[in-house]
């Protein structure tokens, strides 16, 4: 089973652990088409939500560099494959970069685990992480991306790691491509045609004859309801 499909598994199963961080929308028409953010609905937004938004995206957290590295890691947490795009296409980096302002309490977890991967890169290959190649930058992600497989001197990297994992999941799982990819489809139009025969039968249930030719029909669906005067349904 390949990691999307654990990702699968886990937001239909339990929603995850990441979700929790979202919701935390600003103003939809202040940021990039494809942002993390299309549950904000500017109508239902205070004054002082706007103004703390507003003030939010004027500041900036991650360095050039630094993006550059979640750039990489995010597309190896969620990849493009045939069925969705990638977690940078659709804008999980920027999320990261809101939720950093947002809740600033991520900061410096956040920052540190940048830096240790250019003390790890170091360490390992002589040479600064962006500079790696794709099968030195996996190596590295491999000894944090397994908590129950990495050693007692990566504690810290497996918890930063992880804390970057729910955020890469909590930004990919509120955009329009996650929602589809979990295949959830909200509240959407249905037709109903009634609690099946053979289950009114078994609980010994029938329809009142008088009600019978007003109940709606498949076929009937779209169709208005008239009502008379008085509020009694007419057709």
């Amino acid at each position: 089973m390949n990691r999307r499909e654990n990702l699968k598994l886990l937001f239909t199963g339990s929603v995850g652990t990441g979700l929790m961080l979202a919701g935390c929308s600003p103003e939809e028409q202040k940021l990039p088409a494809a942002a993390a953010f299309s549950g904000g609905t500017k109508g239902y937004r205070t004054d002082e939500e706007r103004q703390r938004d507003k003030e939010l995206l004027s500041e900036t957290f991650f360095t050039e560099d630094e993006l550059k590295k979640l750039d990489i890691l995010v597309d190896i947490i969620i990849p493009k494959d045939s069925e969705s795009p990638s977690a940078t296409e659709v804008g999980v980096p920027e999320f990261m970069e809101f939720i950093m302002k947002d809740m600033p309490y991520n900061q410096t977890p956040m920052r540190g685990g940048l830096m240790w991967l250019d003390y790890e890169a170091d360490e390992k290959f002589g040479k600064p992480f962006l500079e790696l190649s794709k099968d030195q930058v996996i190596e590295i992600v491999e000894l944090v991306a397994w908590p129950e497989k990495a050693t007692p001197e990566y504690e810290g990297a497996v918890k930063w790691f992880n804390m970057l994992r729910n955020l890469t999941c909590s930004g990919y799982f509120s955009t329009e491509a996650g929602w589809k990819y979990m295949g959830y489809k909200g509240n959407t139009p249905n037709v109903w045609d009634g609690v099946p025969q053979e289950v009114m039968d078994k609980h010994g249930f029938t329809l009142p004859e008088k009600y019978v030719p007003i109940y709606l029909k498949p076929e009937d669906r779209g169709t208005v309801a008239q009502w008379d005067d008085e509020g009694n349904l007419i057709g």
